[in-house]
């Protein structure tokens, strides 16, 4: 989803321009979710009136349970619920940090380093709340990176003009892409198993590892990839000299 980031000035006299999700996106799920279960517990007797509700089971044995002990239990699970959603937001979102010299972009846990001197342009690409990617161009048209980013685009655009890196409104080489149908005679027989591969991932999870692991493959043969939702486009480059994709 889309949210307010937080972000801090860079330069060369100050460090990295850091964009990444604002503090209150992880505090406030807990804060919910106290809430969440709280409501459920005072509407748990209209709740179970009702036939067709589900849940019924866990909320007979919650209405069951003596007071205090039932609103403070339902508080703690909502406040539990919340920290667990928390956690997947902030492991699945990405933060940027740029420097003059490199990028570094941080998400599921890994952090992943570019040097400048390997970045020919930074853009946007994609549409809607989960479709936009931030895109790291190499040499000769090859992709570094293309990775979801749900954080404000003019923050980004910031963070990289402001440490003297070009940023591209679109994508140069938008009008090279061509659909992908399998069995495609000018790929690679290779790259048409890698393509399959990466639709049933995509299928599983959109902005997954797997996925990304596919296109990085992918670019070694020289071919890189982009998806619009569950379907793949792909453009040609040189296959040898792959560095970084």
């Amino acid at each position: 989803m889309h949210v307010n980031d937080a972000s801090t000035p860079g330069g060369a006299a100050g460090g990295a321009a850091v964009v990444a999700h604002p503090a209150w996106l992880r505090l406030a799920p807990p804060f919910l979710g106290i809430g969440a279960g709280l409501l459920v517990k005072w509407a748990a007797q209209w709740i179970i009136s009702l036939p067709w509700a589900p849940f019924q089971g866990p909320l007979e044995l919650l209405e069951s349970l003596p007071e205090p002990g039932a609103t403070i239990g339902a508080g703690v699970l909502g406040a539990v619920g919340g920290l667990v959603l928390s956690f997947l937001i902030d492991h699945d979102a990405l933060t940027l940090a740029v420097r003059t010299d490199r990028v570094e972009l941080t998400r599921r846990g890994r952090t992943r380093e570019h040097a400048r001197a390997d970045v020919e342009g930074a853009f946007t690409d994609g549409q809607g709340m989960t479709g936009k990617r931030l895109v790291l161009l190499g040499r000769d048209g090859r992709v570094l990176e293309r990775m979801p980013c749900d954080l404000k685009e003019a923050r980004v655009a910031e963070a990289f003009r402001v440490n003297g890196w070009p940023w591209l409104e679109a994508d140069p080489y938008a009008a090279e892409y061509r659909r992908w149908v399998d069995g495609l005679p000018e790929l690679p027989p290779a790259a048409n198993a890698l393509l399959r591969a990466r639709k049933e991932a995509l299928k599983d999870d959109a902005e997954g590892d797997d996925a990304d692991e596919l296109r990085r493959e992918l670019a070694e043969l020289g071919v890189v990839v982009r998806e619009d939702k569950d379907r793949q486009y792909f453009r040609m480059v040189p296959a040898e000299g792959v560095d970084g994709a």
